[in-house]
């Protein structure tokens, strides 16, 4: 699905809705699978782009991307949408949206901070709290440092007072994963990599992971019994060669999310303040500039956000 960066009329609000002139949006791996047309019930001409902050009335605003998740907390309703994908997204100058999605920014976040929380860090809160229950002392184990989301769950758990590991194929991330606080972590691109991390953390009670693929049969191996697995994403493809008798004699919770209720960013946004969160951010790019954006989260080279500022 080819992008280009184009002149639009202005967005005229409709009942409930209010006109945001936007300052910052950050990109997520959601607004590269669409690019490439690699997403659900895609159509042309939307602009794309879920998470970001804008400016209404002298105040500033963060969006809930949330669009209609339904009655039910525990999963989304069928007309459940997400901001940017089928409805016009953040990357503009200005957007109109219902004056309910709106929330203040938490004043001790930036605007590149604030337009870097919303998506990632809901999906993250309710795979570690709303699904994994994590606590206090909990060994977590979150995969592919340096993506929104596992950075999110890094920073909430370390903020709860759980250990965590990560993995990578990068050891620089692992090494700026461990400068915030995780204890190690390992490169998932070596051999038998499981083998020493199982020895270093004596196996894990929370994953966090957003792959799948072949190398997820090794996040059942380093569970502890009783163990809960939240997958978010399935980058890696395909899951193969899973031993069910690790599962049902560990008595291991497999435990799919995605996103998560408007109750959870209610939670989760407290929390930030709470626990004076900092979004970690890798880069700001113009919005004139999104190309090499694309590019950089493309290639997987980020360790955080990356953030559109608006001209």
């Amino acid at each position: 699905m080819p992008l280009e960066l184009t002149e639009m009329s202005l967005p005229q609000p409709g009942g409930g809705e209010v006109t945001l002139k936007m300052e910052a949006a950050a990109l997520n791996h959601r607004d590269v699978w669409i690019s490439k047309g690699l997403y659900p019930n895609l159509q042309s001409g939307v602009v794309l782009g879920s998470d970001g902050v804008g400016t209404k009335d002298g105040r500033q605003y963060m969006i809930n991307p949330n669009q209609n998740w339904g009655p039910h907390e525990e999963f989304a309703g069928r007309n459940y949408s997400i901001l940017g994908m089928p409805h016009h997204g953040t990357f503009a100058q200005y957007l109109a949206v219902p004056r309910h999605r709106l929330v203040p920014k938490p004043a001790h976040l930036t605007v590149e901070e604030a337009a870097a929380l919303p998506l990632a860090g809901l999906t993250a809160y309710r795979a570690l709290f709303k699904k994994c229950y994590a606590k206090a002392g909990d060994s977590v184990l979150v995969s592919g440092i340096g993506g929104g989301v596992a950075l999110f769950a890094c920073q909430f758990a370390l903020a709860i007072g759980a250990k965590v590991w990560a993995t990578s194929s990068s050891p620089d991330k692992i090494e700026r994963a461990m400068q915030l606080g995780a204890s190690g972590g390992a490169l998932y691109n070596e051999s038998n990599w499981e083998v020493g991390l199982k020895e270093e953390s004596r196996g894990f009670d929370i994953i966090i992971d957003g792959s799948g693929g072949e190398g997820f049969s090794k996040m059942i191996a380093l569970a502890r019994p009783g163990a809960r697995i939240a997958i978010y994403g399935g980058t890696g493809g395909k899951i193969t060669a899973i031993s069910p008798q690790q599962i049902f004699w560990k008595q291991i919770q497999i435990l799919g999310t995605t996103m998560g209720s408007d109750h959870d960013f209610e939670e989760m946004v407290a929390f930030v303040l709470q626990h004076k969160i900092k979004p970690g951010i890798d880069a700001s790019f113009p919005l004139q500039d999104w190309q090499s954006a694309f590019t950089r989260m493309d290639r997987g080279q980020q360790f955080g956000k990356i953030v559109l500022k608006m001209p």
